[in-house]
């Protein structure tokens, strides 16, 4: 019986990559100043995406890699990873998660580059062109789902690590036009990067801003398919657990107090609840 093509289109599905908590996900795999980066990608997620779309020994690439799970999980999987990330803080932490996977016995490899994936050819081997066969990554967004709290008894709680960067450059701090312009052009140098039939994979979550939806997964596809990319699949990975038939809200401080608000003030919000994994592909010339 012929192995089954992991290129072959699949059906809209969705992904129960919180059966665990975040925190249980990280635990023992990750450094513990992993949870300093305010927009982390779900190791189950980045896992699931990488074991259906490559195979072991293939070239995986994450543009914004933060903390580096993408590369983590790629090189646990036999994958050749490949991360950049434009905050130093980020990308040391990134090659100490590496090290501490191969520590514990991940067979891939797996670089980081510290550099604005915004110069993306300027900091790729040039002969990695035609040669990726997937592109995963997590592009910055809303803050109103970001960071850590601590409760103060008698003063409420107090903020912090919810921020990306000081550095007003740094996309998770621009304003959402120039966001989406910077995307496309790192997603039209990643397509220059895909083989003949490699995959490019975002995950991104809706989220509101000033009591308004911001579709991000829908100015995504946009956004790619601008650059010539194909949407393949769209996936839901859900953010909350399953129990027998039951689900298992797991909240983030910042979502519930969204949300808390927004119903005081009489909008009936609801947690958002799952993350889309958009999948997309090359283009395919037409028959002469």
């Amino acid at each position: 019986m012929p192995e089954p093509n992991p290129r072959a289109p699949l059906p809209l599905s969705v992904w129960p990559t919180a059966q665990q908590p975040a925190a249980t996900q990280r635990t023992g795999r990750y450094l513990p100043g992993s949870t300093a980066h305010p927009a982390k990608m779900l190791p189950a997620t980045a896992h699931q995406a990488i074991a259906a779309y490559s195979q072991p020994d293939d070239v995986v690439l994450d543009p914004m890699c933060g903390i580096g799970t993408t590369l983590v999980e790629a090189i646990h999987l036999g994958r050749t990873a490949i991360g950049i990330e434009l905050e130093a803080r980020w990308a040391e932490l990134a090659s100490a998660n590496i090290a501490q996977a191969r520590h514990y016995g991940a067979t891939g490899t797996a670089t980081v580059v510290t550099g604005d994936a915004r110069q993306l050819p300027n900091l790729i081997d040039p002969n990695l062109a035609g040669r990726v066969a997937l592109v995963l990554t997590s592009p910055p967004y809303g803050r109103s789902v970001h960071g850590q709290v601590t409760a103060r008894p008698g003063r409420g709680v107090a903020k912090f690590d919810d921020t990306y960067s000081a550095d007003p450059a740094n996309l998770g701090r621009v304003n959402q036009p120039t966001l989406l312009k910077a995307l496309q052009q790192i997603l039209a140098s990643c397509q220059h990067l895909l083989a003949p039939d490699g995959l490019l994979v975002l995950t991104a979550r809706p989220y509101r801003r000033r009591d308004h939806l911001v579709d991000l997964p829908g100015q995504l596809t946009q956004v790619a398919e601008a650059t010539g990319l194909v949407l393949y699949e769209r996936n839901a990975a859900l953010l909350v657990g399953l129990r027998e038939d039951r689900l298992v809200p797991r909240p983030s401080f910042f979502q519930l107090n969204q949300v808390r608000k927004a119903r005081a003030h009489g909008l009936p919000l609801r947690i958002i609840a799952h993350e889309d994994v958009l999948v997309f592909r090359l283009p395919t010339d037409p028959p002469s």
